[in-house]
């Protein structure tokens, strides 16, 4: 298991990473030539300078050798230092590449997954694996160069130990399969302290950073919410940091017992090359050679067998980002082509309940929406009237009962292909810290004719007189969070925005979803009847608690108790005694009229 785990990251990295960054690879390489000599140097030449000294006493040759011992270390450790910062170089570009693939595989993952626990938490997982827990793909290459060292090394050391002081290896041996095991379950603490730590760095994160949004600014100063946020924090915080202390409390016995066996390791070494020197075996240089090569020895082995364990440690934390990226779709996906020109949408027997839960928001909903037709949708809150849209869009997909284009199960189409049919503003639409060209248009690049398409939708949804008074016209800011001369638009100015994004796709289908709460009745009449024009002969659908919005629409669906409980025009349901729509509509006029 432990190998399909390395197996696997590495197939999904390496690749990549090779393709894209060769000079990393390279690096390592050269980087592992150097690593793999540098212990020599001494151990070669320090006991002829030991035996020298205790013998001929040649200076010339005693000098030549240190100077051997000085140069070659001082190149060793420049090209080391070297070849580290370069990979340092290296390190921050995947950070930086890995970190934007899966950003953009958050943007396209199924809509529903981003409000599924499991998956928001698996998203913990991998930023977390794939940054300070595993060290990015230079964390999961760094320990197996490293090992290869160790291996050279070992060789080596083990042809100079073999022929003078051969039981250096083995209480070696022994004593490192004791620290392995040691340090194999060190690891296993961790990675289970990571495992229950993804919901808590969720949480943590929130309470940290979103909350410090100038967006939270007024309501927490008016309803004087700071020291219940600082209150969340310091709890979250000492919850955080106990997990930590936990973890450390857990590991200090075996760390203890891991320098038990280091000075376990160094006694029987001494004392076994003592013996030899003290009784002839061996020269005064060779003793120290001894010395030197066993700690050496050690170390490599420890590297070796540890540097495996870091290896699968990190693997799995890296696993995590791998795991995400190959999230499981949510929702089916065709390849059928959509068509252009409009389209007939129909629900036949559709229900549906949020995933995880058994409680139905929709229930056996038929409804038809041909071509060019435009459909208000009302009812009081919860009745399911967003949820509707949501499903017609693909966001979700119904529990029981099927959604038809133009009599063809919406399943069967391509994803990106069908959305394109869409132009919705949500009540709970977002607007980007850009400018408000990029805003409409949601392209980075644009031309002067671009830029007279978005002056001319600005127009149409009543901002003229707004960019008329802003030196940047189309190209500036929304918000403050990256130029000073920034605009903080209003609700109402961002809904129309939102709005002109809608027209501006120029989709067969718009759907308005309450978009225009923060305006006042005749502002919110005078944008659907600019709307209800603007929108011509496509598809549109209308959801809003002002009633105003219906008399532009040819049917109205009054959406109760999950279901849809009466159809028809403006005319006939006004006019319906005890009817839901009737009723609403009277509530709503009384207040207009004198």
């Amino acid at each position: 298991m432990k190998d399909n785990v390395i197996l696997k990251v590495y197939k999904y990295f390496l690749p990549s990473a090779w393709k894209r960054y060769k000079g990393y690879f390279i690096i390592r390489f050269l980087r592992l030539i150097v690593n793999t000599i540098t212990p020599f140097v001494p151990i070669l030449f320090m006991p002829r300078i030991v035996d020298e000294l205790v013998g001929n006493r040649d200076v010339k040759l005693i000098t030549t050798y240190v100077l051997v011992i000085i140069i070659s270390e001082y190149i060793l450790g420049m090209l080391n230092g070297l070849f580290g910062n370069i990979l340092e170089r290296y390190s921050l570009k995947f950070e930086n590449y890995y970190t934007s693939l899966m950003s953009a595989r958050i943007m396209e993952v199924d809509f529903q997954l981003t409000e599924d626990k499991k998956a928001l938490d698996q998203i913990e997982l991998a930023k977390n694996g794939m940054s300070w827990y595993s060290g990015g793909l230079n964390g999961i290459v760094e320990p197996l160069f490293n090992m290869a060292t160790s291996l050279f090394t070992v060789v080596g050391v083990v042809v100079i130990i073999a022929g003078q002081a051969p039981f250096i290896l083995l209480i070696t041996l022994i004593l490192l399969v004791l620290s392995a095991r040691l340090n194999k379950r060190m690891n296993e603490i961790e990675q289970e302290t990571y495992a229950n730590l993804s919901n808590i760095n969720r949480v943590f994160s929130y309470m940290g950073w979103e909350l410090t949004d100038f967006r939270y600014g007024k309501d927490i100063r008016l309803y004087g919410a700071k020291e219940m946020m600082l209150n969340k924090w310091k709890d979250y915080s000492n919850m955080f940091v106990g997990m930590w202390g936990e973890l450390s409390h857990k590991l200090i016995s075996l760390r203890l017992l891991l320098m038990i066996v280091d000075v376990i390791r160094d006694f029987g070494i001494y004392f076994y090359v003592g013996v030899l020197s003290i009784f002839g075996k061996i020269t005064i240089g060779v003793t120290t050679q001894m010395f030197t090569a066993a700690g050496t020895f050690y170390n490599s082995m420890r590297n070796l067998v540890m540097g495996y364990q870091d290896l699968y440690k990190r693997a799995n934390y890296a696993n995590e980002y791998v795991k995400f990226m190959d999230y499981p779709a949510a929702i089916q996906k065709g390849t059928k082509s959509v068509g252009d020109g409009p389209h007939t949408f129909e629900f036949k027997n559709m229900s549906f309940s949020y995933p995880g839960s058994d409680v139905e928001v929709l229930k056996n909903i038929n409804l038809t929406l041909t071509p060019g037709e435009h459909l208000s949708i009302v009812g009081l809150n919860g009745a399911g009237k967003t949820t509707l849209v949501k499903l017609l869009c693909r966001l979700y997909d119904p529990t029981e009962g099927t959604i038809y284009m133009d009599g063809v199960d919406i399943r069967e189409y391509d994803y990106e292909q069908y959305m394109n049919v869409f132009a919705p503003v949500f009540q709970d639409f977002k607007l980007f810290a850009f400018s408000m060209k990029e805003n409409v248009l949601i392209q980075d690049e644009a031309t002067s004719e671009h830029e007279r398409e978005v002056e001319e939708v600005l127009d149409k949804v009543g901002l003229t007189e707004k960019l008329a008074t802003l030196s940047k016209g189309v190209d500036t800011y929304v918000f403050k969070h990256f130029e000073e001369d920034g605009i903080e638009p209003s609700g109402g100015e961002q809904q129309k925005l939102a709005i002109a994004r809608a027209l501006h796709k120029n989709a067969p289908v718009v759907i308005l979803d309450e978009p225009t709460a923060a305006l006042d009745p005749m502002a919110e009449y005078e944008i659907y009847r600019q709307f209800n024009d603007l929108v011509d002969e496509r598809t549109a659908i209308y959801i809003s608690h002002r009633l105003s919005s219906c008399q532009f629409c040819d049917r109205i669906a009054v959406f109760s108790d999950k279901e849809i409980k009466e159809y028809g025009t403006h005319a006939e349901l006004v006019n319906k005694k005890n009817g839901i729509y009737a009723e609403m509509f009277a509530a709503q006029a009384q207040y207009y009229q004198v």
